[in-house]
């Protein structure tokens, strides 16, 4: 297994070759620096602490100069744990980056949802909203508490209630890397991710896959020939002018 901190950029989408839209969220990756390694002696587990995104010497603390000191590194604004015994052979001052994944990878990708206030029941737990007809005075309640005379001096643990909701962590597991662009230190992945953007997130390789990896065949915009081609599409009126041509052969034909 292998894992990496990044930052979530926001959402847009790519093309394939044949033509599909494939929606992804743009993850910025820059290097991870080592700072730490724990071991199953010392600490009685095995992990790495890594620092993201440098800070400036003079807004750390003399615990993160110290840190950032021993690892011959500049001080950090996030620090983090990772596991994964792919990645356990990097050695204090070691860089990680993102192209310790390929396209096709599943990974699991974890941050923080969104903060979504005090919310209600409805919003929060998705329950069922009552009638609408003019003598009902429920629409939006909790509704009944009661617990069938078992434990009537308190509420049953786990019972869904009106509350803060979101800004917990968040998981989304099995989701596509769709492509991996070192040179721009970001990675693709297919659908949604948690968390606002500009948030941290963290991803891991996949622990446990229910389907098959798939890798999709971008367009390649730096190919002259492929950019011929766009061009000519476009100057004929793109997808729509094609139908029209197939549509007219057709009449012609019938």
């Amino acid at each position: 297994m292998k894992s990496i901190i990044g930052r979530k950029i926001g959402m847009t989408s790519v093309f394939a070759e044949n033509g599909s839209a494939i929606p992804v969220s743009v993850i910025e990756v820059l290097p991870n620096v080592v700072l730490q390694k724990k071991t199953k002696e010392k600490d009685g587990y095995e992990a790495l602490q890594v620092g993201y995104e440098d800070k400036k010497p003079s807004r750390a603390t003399k615990a993160e100069l110290g840190l950032a000191k021993k690892a011959n590194t500049v001080p950090h604004y996030f620090y983090r744990e990772l596991k994964g015994d792919e990645i356990y052979g990097h050695e204090v001052g070691d860089t990680i980056d993102c192209s310790i994944f390929k396209a096709g990878e599943l990974v699991d990708v974890t941050g923080t949802s969104k903060g979504r206030g005090y919310a209600g029941v409805i919003k929060r737990w998705h329950y069922k909203i009552g009638p609408k007809a003019h003598g009902s005075g429920y629409h939006r309640q909790i509704g009944s508490l009661a617990t069938n005379g078992r434990c009537n001096n308190r509420v049953h643990a786990g019972k869904g209630m009106s509350g803060h909701m979101g800004n917990t962590q968040a998981t989304v597991l099995n989701s596509t890397i769709v492509a991996v662009k070192p040179e721009m230190n970001c990675i693709l992945l297919k659908g949604s991710v948690p968390g606002p953007d500009y948030s941290i997130v963290r991803i891991r390789s996949a622990v446990k896959p229910l389907k098959a990896g798939v890798e999709y065949k971008l367009i390649d915009y730096t190919d002259e020939a492929t950019l011929k081609n766009l061009t000519a599409v476009a100057a004929k009126g793109g997808k729509k002018a094609d139908q029209k041509e197939q549509r007219a052969w057709k009449r012609s034909k019938a």
